[in-house]
């Protein structure tokens, strides 16, 4: 049991390096739209009491707020939680931010009316748990709201090869297991009551080249940046052709600019009586 909680502990650690690694909050503003189209679908009512779960940037608990909602974010990376509070500042929004783990949320039973996590709860490493605790501390006839990358999605794909270089954790779950319907009506069961499921695309624009567009994801998103790290000269090379192969195939532009769409799944969940 002690090896087991202290695999655990390492991979928690190992987590939290990726997000804090890098700076996602420069790509967390390529999709703030999307984040708000999101959270004005759910068409939350003021005074709701809201949990962003795995909130970073605050991209949803500021569009949450904006609606009325009470909000409370929270997120394993103390850097992305300390520029959510600042941008809440910025726009004189009242929104709790704590630092914490999806898979042991520090909120009472039913204490929230809606819980949301959109690209975020998805990459805790163990979906039951994650599940568990999301429907735990929503109210019975509450919200629960998911956006979740597919594995056949163009981010499913892009960690398909930066996986082919650098494997996940040991005892990590895929976190694109969360893009997959099936998986969805496995994790919750029982505890939800009504469930809709969206295929919803993103779209990534860049005003350069891909070559460029690597290199800024693998400058400032964690799990990019992370792999880079962790390779030799030989092995940046390869990823680096392999995501430029990727983005390049998969772009809708030209003329030195890059835009690419990627899928996502939306979830939106009652929690049973």
């Amino acid at each position: 049991m002690n090896v087991v909680i202290s695999e655990m502990e390492t991979l928690k650690t190992t987590l939290k390096a990726i997000w804090t690694a890098g700076d996602f909050g420069k790509i967390a503003r390529l999709f703030a739209d999307d984040a708000a189209e999101f959270v004005n679908r759910l068409k939350l009512e003021r005074g709701m009491r809201v949990l962003d779960v795995a909130c970073g940037t605050g991209n949803q608990s500021l569009p949450a707020a904006r609606a009325g909602a009470i909000v409370t974010g929270i997120d394993i990376a103390p850097n992305l939680i300390e520029q959510a509070r600042i941008r809440a500042a910025e726009e004189n929004l009242t929104i709790r931010f704590d630092e914490g783990d999806a898979e042991n949320l520090p909120y009472q039973n039913a204490g929230f009316d809606g819980v949301i996590s959109m690209f975020g709860a998805m990459f805790a490493p163990r979906p039951d748990k994650v599940s568990a605790e999301l429907v735990r501390v929503c109210r019975p006839g509450g919200l629960i709201a998911m956006a979740n990358w597919t594995p056949e999605g163009f981010v499913g794909q892009m960690f398909k090869v930066i996986n082919a270089y650098v494997p996940p954790p040991k005892n990590m779950s895929s976190p694109l297991l969360w893009g997959n319907e099936r998986q969805i009506e496995m994790c919750f069961g029982r505890a939800i009551s009504k469930l809709q499921l969206t295929r919803r695309l993103i779209t990534f624009e860049f005003p350069f080249g891909v070559s460029e567009t690597i290199e800024y994801w693998s400058q400032f998103y964690g799990p990019v940046h992370k792999a880079f790290c962790l390779l030799d000269e030989r092995g940046k090379s390869a990823l680096r052709r392999d995501l430029e192969k990727l983005w390049a195939e998969n772009n809708l532009s030209g003329n030195g600019v890059t835009r690419v769409n990627a899928e996502y799944l939306e979830v939106v969940a009652v929690r049973s009586q």
